[in-house]
């Protein structure tokens, strides 16, 4: 597949939110949406990401703006996350790869001389029909909220 750009509709999913409840995209058509991928729940940087748009929740939703996480964690994994975290938006369980290869952001990664595959931070901003309108890859995790905004 293609690396997805701008201008391209945002592929279609499914999956399980921290309740088990299934979210799809399409049950945001008219709305913007957030759709940030991070590597792992409760790590350092992906906690700053999470709370950052924790703390500026009330302003995006006033904004008609949707925020949906998403990683290869578990249900169970992100329900932890977002009750240790108070997080108000929904974490998408991502366990069978699906959305993270199809928005291309499984990839390999090199730590401490390691190889591995894992997620590499990025964020989507999606607009009211479902267009690509922005693609975060170097995502500020302490000020994620004023990336988007700043492009928004």
């Amino acid at each position: 597949m293609s690396e997805l750009t701008t201008g391209m509709h945002a592929p279609e999913f499914t999956a399980a939110d921290h309740t088990g409840n299934q979210v799809s995209l399409t049950d945001f058509k008219g709305k913007k949406v957030i759709l940030y991928f991070y590597p792992k729940d409760d790590t350092p940087g992906c906690t700053a990401e999470a709370c950052d748009f924790r703390d500026n929740y009330s302003g995006l939703v006033a904004k008609g703006i949707v925020v949906l996480g998403v990683s290869v964690d578990s249900e169970a994994s992100h329900q932890k996350f977002i009750e240790k975290h108070n997080l108000p938006f929904p974490l998408l369980a991502d366990t069978d790869h699906k959305i993270v290869e199809a928005y291309g952001v499984w990839a390999e990664k090199n730590m401490y001389g390691k190889t591995y595959m894992g997620i590499n931070r990025t964020t989507f901003i999606i607009d009211e029909t479902g267009i690509l309108t922005n693609i975060i890859k170097k995502v500020d995790t302490k000020n994620a909220t004023a990336q988007v905004l700043e492009l928004l």
